[in-house]
């Protein structure tokens, strides 16, 4: 499957979160639970995140940096992304990305994907505010 982009994305392969984000896979997504559906997302193979500004995705390469992922090398003189890839609507990954590809305008799947055309969908987002009225998203059930 193939997953959405927007804006700016920083995106990852599910795989390498199981490997090494602290408590594996599981973990990140208890972590991003409050976010999963709005501005975070995935399919079978990638996990998406994601910011409207160049600042805020900064914000995301260093907090994933932080947790021991590495974003980009030098390979014969060229830059290119390793464990994730930063992805502008418009332009396309920032960088070379080995295990990316687009499959149509507003989408990218990974590599390995047998269905990069099919498109994972989410189920809609609750927007109501909790009840004590403090602005957060609900996920629907």
């Amino acid at each position: 499957m193939a997953i959405n982009t927007e804006f700016i994305d920083f995106i990852i392969p599910i795989e390498t979160i199981r490997k090494k984000y602290p408590g594996g896979w599981e973990q990140c997504l208890l972590d991003h639970a409050p976010l999963l559906g709005g501005r975070v997302w995935h399919d079978d193979f990638l996990f998406r995140d994601g910011s409207m500004n160049p600042m805020d995705m900064q914000n995301l390469v260093e907090e994933w940096e932080s947790m021991g992922f590495t974003s980009a090398v030098e390979v014969n003189g060229k830059k290119r992304w390793v464990d994730f890839c930063v992805h502008d609507m418009m332009g396309g990954v920032t960088l070379p990305c080995d295990w990316i590809v687009e499959t149509k305008f507003g989408h990218v799947a990974h590599i390995n994907d047998p269905d990069p055309e099919v498109v994972k969908h989410l189920p809609p987002r609750d927007l109501e505010e909790e009840p004590r009225g403090n602005g957060r998203m609900r996920i629907s059930k």
